[in-house]
């Protein structure tokens, strides 16, 4: 690892950096750019709204559960040969999902490219680490690492929607295969291997926690349609909670666990862990729901509704830009604060969207504020996430914040498919559809905050203690 305080890259430096970052782009891509094709995908497989939140958790389930065991792996196998495999395995599965013939094929390849996220999200982060000094040139590094999460996602919300009009929403998928066999060429030149540890693989672990989410998430969307009182429902639930807390027991106990609980003890990092998870939770809402508002109640087209995500594209873009110059202003805690207290003003204010609203005062004035917030957010909480990370839990440490990350759209996906089906009028109408969209960004509202709630707690607070504490003493 470079030890220099020289905030100048090297050529080196820069062509890792472009790498890593475009690697990652191309996963957060893939998780928006299905989002505005969401329509499209219903008819093409004649899809009800709990079924299509499949297209999403097939992938976010797979991707999330075996991160921290992807993460294991780099450590023990190296982070740059788990980088190139993750490429390789999430390339093909892109070109599965592009041909794939019925809703089971979909749903399968969109699982095995959640595997291949898992493999290579991980290393992202960790390939940073290795590469860019402690002080300016790592928190300018995760800095851009943060931005590519918010802006990959409204880009690929645009991007998707334009596929989808003009060519088909199979081809958002399609063109994974030649940037993926670009990028494992250029990693296979530019990355440095990363110093192997001794180990085991947590299989026990990592099967755990992916089958709790899994069956947990199944329980949860499964209510939209039997009820609460279904005996499916209930016993998918209550395995899922018992498994994720004999998940919670084996790694107290293993000896090389994917989950090192030692991670969760910083207040800090505990903090960001949640506030991430329920802020993803609350944005999926955003990316899932409003598509289908702005296609099946005010009539857009794919591709116009790609171009009204705008306002949260380009605010998004202006503010994870300057996340550097505000963190160093405000710091990144206030900056968080901030963020997150902005999104969710914009979100309550759109979940007044009804059968009859107009799109400029009712979406978009909203969609700049959750755009401006979310630009604002995603990178303090990769900072604060990472905040003390020894170096041997650097793989753990970045697989955390990736696990937060995609269980917490996972989870908050399926809650707010609930919502949406308790808020829908009986009648299926741009009435009915508007209604439940409503009703589930008002659940996305509660969870963004949670998250403030969860920052002030477990950030700010002890922050200002501290900050108390040492005025008195001196």
């Amino acid at each position: 690892m470079p030890h220099n305080q020289d905030t100048r890259l090297t050529s080196q430096q820069i062509a890792v950096l472009i790498v890593v970052l475009c690697s990652y782009l191309m996963i957060v891509l893939d998780i928006s750019i299905v989002i505005t094709a969401l329509p499209k995908i219903r008819q093409s497989f004649e899809m009800s709204t709990a079924g299509l939140s499949w297209v999403q958790n097939a992938y976010t389930l797979a991707f999330g559960g075996l991160l921290l065991l992807g993460a294991r792996a780099g450590d023990i196998v190296g982070r740059r040969r788990m980088f190139i495999v993750g490429l390789g395995v999430f390339t093909a599965a892109s070109l599965l999902v592009a041909l794939a013939q019925n809703a089971s094929l979909l749903l399968a390849a969109r699982a095995l490219q959640g595997v291949g996220a898992a493999i290579l999200a991980p290393s992202t982060l960790a390939l940073l680490l290795t590469h860019f000094a402690t002080g300016h040139q790592r928190t300018r590094a995760i800095a851009y690492y943060g931005a590519v999460a918010g802006i990959g996602a409204s880009v690929g919300l645009l991007l998707g929607g334009v596929l989808t009009q003009w060519l088909s929403w199979r081809v958002g998928f399609l063109i994974n295969v030649p940037i993926g066999i670009v990028l494992i060429r250029a990693a296979r030149q530019c990355l440095g291997e990363t110093e192997l540890q001794a180990g085991k693989f947590d299989v026990a672990g990592a099967a755990l926690s992916t089958m709790g989410m899994t069956a947990l998430i199944y329980g949860i969307v499964r209510s939209a349609m039997a009820g609460w009182s279904d005996l499916i429902t209930v016993a998918s639930v209550s395995g899922g909670l018992l498994l994720l807390t004999a998940f919670i027991l084996h790694e107290a106990r293993a000896h090389q666990p994917i989950l090192p609980l030692r991670l969760l003890k910083h207040r800090t990092r505990a903090g960001a862990y949640a506030a991430r998870m329920l802020f993803l939770g609350g944005m999926i809402g955003f990316w899932f729901f409003t598509t289908q508002y702005l296609q099946e109640v005010l009539g857009f087209t794919a591709s116009e509704a790609g171009m009204a995500f705008l306002p949260t594209t380009l605010v998004n873009f202006a503010i994870a830009l300057a996340v550097p110059r505000l963190t160093q202003r405000f710091g990144n805690a206030w900056l968080l604060v901030g963020g997150l207290g902005i999104a969710l003003i914009g979100m309550i204010w759109l979940s007044g969207v009804n059968a009859h609203s107009h799109y400029l005062t009712a979406v978009a004035l909203p969609m700049m504020l959750i755009g401006l917030g979310q630009g604002a957010s995603l990178s303090p909480l990769t900072n604060a996430g990472m905040t003390d990370v020894d170096p041997r839990d650097a793989g753990a440490g970045s697989g955390m914040v990736n696990v937060a990350h995609q269980l917490g759209g996972s989870l908050g996906l399926g809650i707010l498919t609930v919502v949406f089906a308790h808020g829908e009028a009986s009648t299926i109408s741009a009435e009915g559809i508007s209604a439940g969209i409503s009703a589930a960004f008002v659940g996305s509202s509660v969870m963004l905050g949670l998250a403030l709630m969860c920052v002030v707690a477990l950030i700010i607070k002890p922050a200002l203690s501290t900050s108390k504490v040492q005025v008195d003493r001196s």
